[in-house]
């Protein structure tokens, strides 16, 4: 979708000032989103040019209405128009921003949430910058994540392939001139013969099985028991665990960071965490700090309660807690941890990509080797 012409319509905007956009530094990744396979038509890519226009038209002192007739001129869906139109409708009704983006379903608590401290802070365009700044690296992350999973997953399913069509063919093809030798086979031979007559014959349950799977993984993702064990098994996979932990911990930090710098009471800070969050992990913690944090307990103390925050991470807030610097110490702890996930990112290719060509090199081999072993044997026993 391009961009709205603003010369067109707008005088020249001035250079946006340093200090208006202190407040929400922190704002870009604050909360875990989880992937869904079936999302939002609206995407993100969507929400950024939509956020962008609206930031652009309001800072140059269109009125909303305007604004959002411009908008909505940008966009060529019938479906995307439709959302658009409705958070329209609900402003001039008299709904707030926030409250006319929650009513659509397609935008997320984060977004909401964001936008509502924007409003109740007089930093709406500070606000809509950063979301603009959000989902820019939020799509440049994808694309990375994507980068990095392609290739070993494009080798993985090729592997599969071949394996599946030497199963499924090459085996059985071999095994018919075995028969015609009349004589015992060696142990690796047979066996491999074996696991081919299991793999036709059952590969049609197994397929159903990981089908089976997949719809129970969809229908119970918001089961609170499903989650907990779920993201408890997720994160003990090597090297991915840590990078999902890392994301989210990350988004954490930006929220705090984002919510202490405008001011919000801690308490208020971790309710709003609280329905902000995705992540079970820390949206489940959010509730106990809130309850310890009621009853005078620190906040340092509270999060050493659960492994998804390290040692580390908890002493940094306890000295920030006592020199009353929580925002600084957040925003510290989220650029390290975007560090880390940008440095996990750029290497899971090199770490997989070995490591899927020495499985799949001894798996065909194994193959191989147990189809041509009869020929060998047979070869040697032939006598001149």
């Amino acid at each position: 979708m391009p961009g709205i012409e603003i010369k067109k319509v707008l005088p020249k905007e001035k250079p946006a000032k340093a200090k208006d956009q202190g407040i929400v530094n922190g704002l870009s990744e604050v909360l875990s989103k989880d992937i869904s396979l079936f999302g939002s038509k609206f995407n993100n890519k969507k929400k950024l040019n939509f956020y962008t226009d609206l930031q652009v038209l309001l800072s140059s002192g269109i009125d909303i209405k305007t604004a959002f007739d411009l908008i909505l001129d940008n966009f060529k869906k019938k479906e995307d128009r439709k959302i658009v139109e409705q958070i329209k409708t609900n402003i001039i009704n008299g709904d707030s921003m926030s409250e006319s983006l929650s009513k659509t379903g397609k935008f997320s608590m984060y977004e909401v949430f964001s936008i509502k401290i924007g409003e109740e802070t007089g930093k709406l365009n500070e606000v809509l910058l950063e979301l603009c700044s959000y989902f820019s690296r939020k799509i440049d992350q994808k694309r990375k994540i994507i980068s990095a999973f392609s290739y070993p997953a494009i080798v993985l399913l090729t592997a599969f392939g071949a394996i599946f069509f030497m199963m499924q063919y090459i085996v059985p093809m071999f095994e018919d001139v075995f028969k015609r030798f009349g004589s015992d086979l060696p142990a690796l031979t047979q066996f491999i013969i074996n696991i081919s007559h299991s793999f036709s014959k059952y590969s049609i349950y197994v397929f159903l099985i990981i089908l089976l799977i997949v719809l129970l993984v969809y229908v119970n993702r918001n089961n609170q028991y499903y989650r907990k064990y779920s993201t408890a098994l997720l994160l003990k996979i090597p090297v991915f665990g840590t990078l999902v932990r890392k994301i989210n911990v990350s988004r954490f930090c930006l929220g705090m960071e984002l919510l202490l710098s405008s001011k919000t009471p801690i308490l208020n800070a971790v309710q709003l965490m609280q329905k902000m969050v995705t992540f079970y992990p820390i949206q489940s913690s959010m509730l106990i700090i809130e309850n310890d944090l009621l009853n005078g307990i620190p906040l340092n103390v509270s999060m050493s309660k659960f492994s998804i925050y390290d040692k580390r991470m908890t002493s940094l807030v306890k000295v920030a807690e006592e020199v009353n610097q929580l925002d600084k110490i957040f925003g510290q702890l989220k650029d390290q941890s975007n560090n880390e996930v940008e440095y996990l990112t750029g290497n899971i290719n090199s770490i997989m990509e070995p490591l899927l060509i020495i499985f799949i090199g001894l798996f065909v081999g194994l193959i191989l080797i147990s189809m041509y072993l009869p020929m060998f044997q047979l070869s040697t026993g032939v006598t001149f």
